[in-house]
């Protein structure tokens, strides 16, 4: 299967219906392992999911959470129950 539209400089990608993708899902899932192409899954006309290569990430957890802090005060300070969002 050829995957005739450009993404960017390194990646391609095909709009499909949902009515289409659902036909022909292992071919498109074949066409994308074999190619790295992705596929977009539309509604409507809206794109609606993305299929991709899976890309795994060396990185260990700690690696991967560095720099995600945003801000850290006095972590061992109590909480009272009306603090917690989720309380709210």
């Amino acid at each position: 299967m050829t995957i005739p539209h450009d993404y960017g400089d390194t990646m391609r990608e095909k709009r499909v219906s949902k009515s289409e993708f659902k036909a022909k899902a292992l071919e498109y899932f074949r066409a994308v392992e074999a190619s790295g192409d992705a596929v977009i899954v539309t509604d409507n006309g809206q794109p609606k999911i993305e299929i991709r290569r899976y890309r795994a990430d060396e990185r260990s957890p700690l690696e991967r959470l560095r720099g995600s802090i945003l801000e850290f005060e006095d972590p061992t300070r109590p909480v009272a129950a009306d603090e917690w969002s989720a309380a709210k």
